[in-house]
């Protein structure tokens, strides 16, 4: 989760200095006056041409007086920038206290961005003691903006009872404006909804139409359990070659379930050929990610191969990591239906 949240920020970080055009960062004479006639965007512009270094040499103490003058004269994207300065510690002391006072500050002004920082700084404890009720306040205001995220995190909150009473009703009112926005992930939790009749009426129609809509968007958990919903013949009818499909989709990202599910299609011969050497590859990879069940049955399966065999699996898995080891997906764990 924290590498989720720092990876956020980041971005956020980014879209903000990138909104503002990056050729606009220098220490040319105009911006220079404007920013010591106490012009707020400017002071902020300068800022982080000295953070960047670009036209100026670098230097993070002239980069924080800079935005910090813009910061107090209420200008929202340098308080939420300074914010984000100190809550990674980016070339400063990592210091929660002053990223929670700015971007609530930010956050109090509407600002999206900073209203989602201070709702995960509250729900993961950052400097602040943990809070799920205030977290859930910060992300009800992202959401009636029209954020898809902060939709999605109250969506999770309702349907969990995190921060606010459990109420699904409300979970799929969130998650539905969230997965029309195409957001992936509300997009699985609505169908999952929808297939257990969780408040909403049970559709398998709608779940599977949600689901397919997170899948052909690229998302590799949808891929994975639209693939085993093909392969069990539930609540759709059977079809392994599809099946084989969506798996592969999602084992090719890195999910390791995924992979563990495409080796044993090739293990029963289910949608493809039966392989054994193939079989042998996914399991193997499903392993080295991490799933348990992967090195059990590859170990199992070794006892049936020739030595050639093994020889061409293990190729393949080498050539396998050398193609995807810069693309790989790595996804985040989830409970298979086994």
């Amino acid at each position: 989760m924290q590498r989720i949240y720092k990876s956020m920020i980041r971005r956020v970080a980014l879209a903000a200095i990138l909104s503002l055009g990056l050729a606009a960062c220098d220490d040319s004479p105009d911006l220079r006056t404007a920013a010591e006639r106490g012009d707020a965007q400017a002071q902020f512009r300068l800022g982080l041409s000295y953070e960047s270094g670009a036209g100026v040499r670098k230097d993070i103490g002239e980069a924080l007086k800079w935005h910090r003058k813009a910061a107090e004269q209420g200008f929202e994207r340098a308080q939420s920038h300074l914010a984000y300065i100190y809550s990674v510690g980016k070339d400063v002391p990592q210091d929660y206290g002053q990223a929670v006072k700015w971007y609530r500050k930010a956050a109090a002004q509407g600002m999206v961005d900073a209203q989602m920082q201070l709702a995960y700084i509250y729900n993961q404890g950052k400097g602040v003691p943990q809070d799920y009720g205030e977290a859930v306040k910060w992300f009800r205001m992202a959401a009636e903006q029209g954020s898809a995220l902060g939709q999605l995190k109250l969506g999770w909150s309702y349907s969990n009872g995190e921060g606010v009473a459990r109420d699904y009703r409300e979970a799929a009112k969130w998650y539905r404006m969230a997965a029309e926005q195409g957001d992936s992930s509300a997009q699985i939790n609505l169908g999952g909804l929808y297939e257990e009749g969780k408040g909403v009426p049970q559709d398998y129609g709608e779940a599977v139409k949600w689901l397919r809509m997170a899948a052909e968007q690229g998302q590799p958990v949808a891929q994975r359990a639209l693939g085993e919903l093909l392969a069990e013949g539930r609540i759709v009818p059977r079809d392994y070659g599809e099946a084989v499909k969506w798996y592969r989709l999602s084992a090719e990202q890195g999910h390791p379930i995924a992979q563990f599910q495409l080796g044993e299609m090739y293990l029963d011969g289910n949608g493809v050929t039966r392989d054994k050497v193939q079989a042998y590859v996914w399991f193997s990879l499903a392993a080295r990610l991490g799933f348990p069940d992967g090195a059990k049955v590859r170990d199992s399966l070794v006892k049936e191969m020739s030595p050639e065999q093994i020889a061409e699996a293990r190729r393949r898995i080498k050539e396998w990591k050398s193609k995807r080891s810069s693309k790989i997906r790595i996804t985040p764990a989830e409970s298979p239906k086994q």
